[in-house]
């Protein structure tokens, strides 16, 4: 069978070994959320529980159409666009899809890594700027704001964001964010200026250091008092948390997601390899690894909240026991840690009222232990109030960091690639522009942009893009990936070019959820998701010191412009699919029209021997 992208002009690069490719992939695939969106998963929805949804969902839908991405875009050898141009005219709004998602995700996801970059600055101070209160502007008492939440809190509310207290008011730009942000895109910049040569170098270690880190971060957790608790915690399963619908959406779509399918750069990393490649192999390694980076992370995590949530415990515990200690006018050392409950128990069954007008906190590992935080609540507020705990606290909080940043920009390498290679391929790039200079432009361009996120308001429209830019999209343009490649492209014909590859056709496995499987749990994913959006107006957690429950975030209703900016964040990828379809057969119509006419048309020397047949 013929080579459909043999016939480019142009010399495809190719990974210098396969060593580059796997580690671009599994980089692309293994990013922050692995680290703080896969525990909170598994700590609101039941511990152990949790993964035999996930698992199901790895099984069958996620590894089929990481599957089909790296054999479609290896076979074809070609980018997103060009890979759904060739296998249909029709299908080439998919490719304009990803392109599209891509950039979205680019803007917002490299501002997490500034973040992450504002953290790791600060992280070679002695003591932690996050670990105290700063003083007031008279300088007479702690700051107010401060004092009434956290240190942490205060860290990341106000030094960090500034935020405001409703994302109606926008705010100024904070150039302490512009600067790490800049620095963000100069470093994506600098490991892409040659394309995959660089890339593939730069993967040596921005994808294995954060093993190195996870593996020093679990022997230290596990040595910290309370790790026990948080493994415990993490492994037992609550088997009534199944029942939830809910459960079986957020692992479907946390699977889905984390593998890093419909953005169109996994199939263009594909492309760049030999055609006989074992690319079935590559799929199963890189779902694996995906799912195993999420668990060893997992447990690291659970070790640390564990430790925190025993410290917040005894914190606890030692203030209930210095009222009792001073109301009743005990010797020190008398009530304990570990006599509390049986001295409790007897002051309150002797003295109730006393005990009772005291005030005393109620105290209980549980509850800190479900104390979840997700995202940036988990990275930026939760790990580091363990980090302050922690002996030696600027060595760990610069390593959680740089981990973070590993795994953020790997990440940043493929939504890059999904971006540039598709302009590269609509032919928008001139010729006379080298590529590096492009490729700063493009970076120069998502820079001006993604301004936007360092504005006081800033932390609202990321989470704006975080929820709906990263959702619904990527399940439209797979189901469109899935649909195209069995129903269009032919099922046969591509198991034949995956025989071509590999020496074997897929297996009745890989058909069965190619065929059915897959794109039915895509179309019920889509459905449910929508189903619960629409029941509900999105609301968003705002940081209002005014707010009567500070320090709980206010929940608040998004504006009805706002929620406008959401429906048409959520449609914006998407669009190009059915509007370059409906440009497609519109141009076939007036084609086929225009041949008619031609057909029709009387021909002027029919009768003088000079006919020419049309």
């Amino acid at each position: 069978m013929a080579d459909l992208g043999g016939s480019r002009r142009e010399e495809r690069p190719k990974w210098a070994n396969k060593a580059q490719y796997l580690l671009s992939c599994i980089g692309f695939a293994v990013g922050v959320g692995n680290v703080w969106r896969f525990p909170y998963f598994c700590q609101i929805h039941g511990g152990g529980a949790f993964l035999i949804p996930y698992l199901i969902a790895l099984v069958f839908e996620g590894l089929p159409l990481l599957y089909l991405e790296l054999a479609i875009g290896q076979r074809l050898r070609m980018g997103s666009v060009g890979v759904w141009k060739a296998i249909s005219p029709f299908l080439g709004g998919v490719g304009i899809a990803t392109m599209v998602v891509s950039f979205l995700v680019c803007l917002f996801y490299n501002t997490i890594v500034a973040w992450v970059l504002w953290y790791l600055f600060n992280s070679f101070q002695d003591p932690l700027p996050w670990s105290q209160c700063p003083l007031n502007d008279n300088h007479t008492a702690y700051n107010k704001e401060c004092v009434e939440s956290t240190p942490v809190n205060y860290f990341w509310y106000r030094e960090t964001l500034n935020i405001t207290p409703d994302i109606a008011i926008s705010g100024s730009l904070q150039w302490w964010m512009v600067v790490c942000l800049a620095t963000a895109w100069c470093v994506v910049y600098i490991c892409f200026i040659r394309g995959i040569e660089t890339i593939g170098k730069a993967v040596y270690v921005t994808v294995t250091f954060p093993y190195l880190v996870l593996t020093i971060f679990l022997v230290r957790a596990l040595t910290l008092p309370g790790a026990t608790d948080g493994l415990v915690y993490l492994f037992t399963p609550e088997w009534e948390t199944l029942k939830n619908p809910q459960v079986w959406l957020d692992a479907a779509t946390q699977i889905f997601f984390s593998l890093s399918v419909a953005f169109g750069g996994l199939i263009v990393f594909s492309s760049y390899n030999p055609p006989n490649n074992d690319c079935e192999k590559d799929a199963v390694v890189v779902g694996l690894v995906n799912s195993a980076t999420s668990l060893y992370a997992s447990i690291s995590v659970f070790s640390i909240l564990g430790f925190k949530a025993n410290s917040n415990y005894i914190t606890c515990l030692d203030s209930n026991i210095l009222a009792l200690t001073n109301h009743f006018e005990f010797s020190d050392q008398n009530i304990t840690v570990d006599n509390y409950d049986h001295w409790f128990e007897y002051l309150n069954g002797t003295f109730p009222d006393e005990v009772s007008s005291l005030n005393l906190r109620h105290c209980n590992l549980q509850t800190f232990l479900d104390q979840s935080a997700s995202g940036t609540g988990l990275a930026f507020i939760v790990f580091t109030e363990a980090v302050i705990e922690m002996p030696g606290s600027q060595v760990w909080a610069v390593l959680f960091f740089v981990m973070l940043f590993s795994l953020g920009l790997s990440t940043m390498f493929g939504n890059l690639e999904g971006v540039l290679n598709p302009l590269h391929e609509l032919n928008m790039v001139p010729k006379w522009i080298p590529k590096e200079l492009f490729t700063a432009l493009v970076c120069l361009i998502c820079f001006l942009v993604s301004l936007i996120f360092t504005l006081g308001s800033g932390n609202y429209w990321l989470e704006v893009f975080n929820s709906y830019v990263g959702s619904v999209p990527f399940l439209v343009i797979a189901f469109f990936e899935v649909v195209g490649v069995v129903y269009v492209y032919g099922l046969r014909r591509f198991s034949e070019d995956i025989h071509f590859m590999t020496g074997r056709k897929p297996n009745i496995f890989w058909k069965v959820c190619w065929v059915f499987i897959s794109p039915l749990m895509l179309l019920v994913v889509f459905l449910a998701y929508v189903a619960v959006q629409s029941q509900k107006h999105p609301t968003y957690p705002a940081w209002n010191p005014n707010y009567v429950d500070f320090p709980k975030t206010e929940v608040t209703p998004y504006p009805d412009w706002v929620f406008a900016i959401i429906v048409f964040l959520s449609a914006l990828p998407v669009a190009p699919i059915p509007l370059v379809a409906l440009y497609r057969l519109i141009c076939c119509g007036i084609f086929r029209r225009s041949s008619e006419v031609s057909r029709n048309r009387p021909n002027p020397y029919a009768n003088d021997g000079y006919a020419v047949d049309t």
